[in-house]
């Protein structure tokens, strides 16, 4: 039930954005299986699930602010934004901070520090590669730099072998 309404709560904030919205569920379903297959216990799913759902609900402020839907400003613009939207759902204050910080570095690969963060970033490259048409060379140096899980590689040999 958390999770239907923090979707809904996505969904309404992006109003029309259709493109937007059809993202943020594409991650969400491959951040959900991949964290549902690894095994994560509960606290760790609802991170990974609310995360995956707002990790870019900062993208309209950034365009409004910068004018620019680049990944620095998301994570700049996001966690605010998150952090009002989720101030409507009972969640525990160490799990919002950590949703919030997710949100504010999902782009920083290198800072990689869990189970929950390196199944956000494995989601959103299985979108974005596909959305972005990323060639097959930069596929297989992401899969060798960025992959770690067990689910998330089979997910993207499935897909983009």
């Amino acid at each position: 039930m958390l999770i239907d309404n923090i979707l809904a709560s996505a969904i309404t904030y992006n109003g029309n954005d259709v493109k937007r919205i059809n993202h943020l569920l594409k991650v969400f379903s491959f951040a959900h299986h991949i964290g549902i297959m690894e095994k994560c216990d509960m606290k760790i799913q609802t991170i990974v699930d609310i995360s995956a759902l707002l990790h870019d609900i900062g993208i309209h402020e950034a365009e409004r602010k910068h004018n620019s839907s680049a990944g620095n400003w998301q994570e700049i613009e996001g966690p605010p934004v998150a952090q009002e939207l989720l101030k409507n759902f009972a969640l525990d204050t160490a799990v919002k901070d950590r949703i919030l910080f997710l949100i504010g570095h999902h782009h920083h690969y290198g800072d990689i520090d869990g189970i929950d963060f390196q199944i956000l970033v494995e989601a959103d490259f299985l979108v974005n590669i596909f959305e972005d048409k990323i060639d097959d060379h930069s596929i297989r140096n992401i899969r060798e730099k960025i992959f770690k899980t067990k689910n998330g590689i089979r997910l993207l040999e499935q897909l983009y072998s």
